[in-house]
């Protein structure tokens, strides 16, 4: 698929949208969260089921950022009914970094993932079919643990950089992988970007995501990039990255964003999956959709979507009820 035909064709029909949705197939597919995440064909029948009920632009991967972690050996908390964890920390001296091995792709839970996007890809030939990562700098949190290396930045910032280099190697390889089985396109989730200042957010994530987006995309694979931070000081440098999309968080004002964004690229966001949709009615659904529809269909480089990803065990009528209302909507605006 031509990444500009589909770039052109999202904008041409905003009515159909991308919402960050992949876990709530676990309640149509009657398995578990764990289900889903440790088993490729479950995974690729998720996408495959979602797009075929709802109006979706793409089908996307699960929105995981634990696996990349558990590839370079942190401990994951796995949970029935809930999104997988990290705990602890792997890298807490400058020795555990120089040690630390870029992990082969296909190592633990990366080979579901890529045969997850393989499978799906056999299955949907109707719409893009995006894979799904983490970016660089979360992935670094996880391993240095965040609160440490959010300090590092300042005291120790060759310790960060070094663990990015590590980073920033596994994320581009697995991105490559991703590419290798036919996804159309990746969205990257780099959301403790939105923790840093504009500096240091060039210094620590913009500049290695410009560095893997350079190395993965072409003119058939689409780069999508997630931070559902505070966005708003880090525009020019989220910008610098220039990724085909930005899908932003509900921590800010989307209009904000907008206002500030290069009108040329599409800024997809942001109802808040948890307020909305999680603990929503049908009736406040309805109408936080419609507001935020209201406000910034004026700009024609908006597509609405959820801020992050819709939680799984949310309710099923509050996503049919997203769906319905800005089809709706685009019934009688352009």
């Amino acid at each position: 698929m031509n990444k500009t035909t589909i770039l052109k064709t999202m904008l041409q029909n905003r009515n159909i949208t991308l919402p960050i949705l992949t876990f709530p197939a676990i309640q149509m597919m009657n398995i578990t969260v764990f289900d889903l995440i440790s088993n490729a064909k479950h995974q690729a029948k998720a996408m495959k089921l979602l797009a075929d009920t709802y109006p979706m632009s793409a089908a996307q991967s699960m929105m995981d950022l634990s696996v990349e972690a558990e590839a370079f050996g942190a401990k994951v908390r796995f949970f029935d009914m809930d999104i997988p964890t990290i705990t602890g920390s792997i890298l807490k001296t400058q020795d555990d970094i120089e040690k630390l091995k870029v992990p082969p792709i296909g190592t633990k839970r990366t080979a579901n993932y890529i045969d997850g996007i393989r499978l799906a890809k056999e299955l949907i030939n109707d719409r893009p079919v995006l894979a799904g990562c983490i970016g660089p700098f979360s992935l670094a949190g996880r391993l240095m643990d965040m609160t440490e290396i959010m300090v590092d930045c300042y005291l120790e910032p060759e310790m960060v950089h070094a663990t990015l280099k590590k980073t920033s190697e596994f994320i581009t390889n697995y991105i490559l992988a991703f590419k290798a089985v036919g996804a159309d396109g990746v969205i990257m989730a780099e959301p403790a970007a939105g923790l840093l200042s504009p500096e240091l957010c060039e210094m620590f994530s913009s500049q290695y995501i410009k560095q893997i987006a350079d190395a993965v995309k072409d003119e058939n694979f689409i780069f999508g990039y997630h931070n559902c931070g505070n966005t708003v000081p880090l525009v020019e440098s989220i910008a610098g990255i220039d990724a085909d999309f930005y899908h932003i968080g509900n921590a800010v004002d989307i209009e904000t964003m907008l206002k500030l964004m290069p009108d040329n690229k599409i800024i997809m966001g942001n109802l808040s999956p948890s307020d909305v949709f999680r603990k929503g009615t049908l009736e406040t659904v309805k109408n936080a959709t419609l507001e935020l529809l209201n406000r910034c269909n004026k700009y024609p480089n908006f597509i609405i979507s959820t801020g992050c990803d819709i939680p799984p065990m949310t309710n099923l009528e509050n996503i049919s009820m997203y769906f319905e209302t800005v089809t709706d909507f685009y019934k009688t605006h352009k």
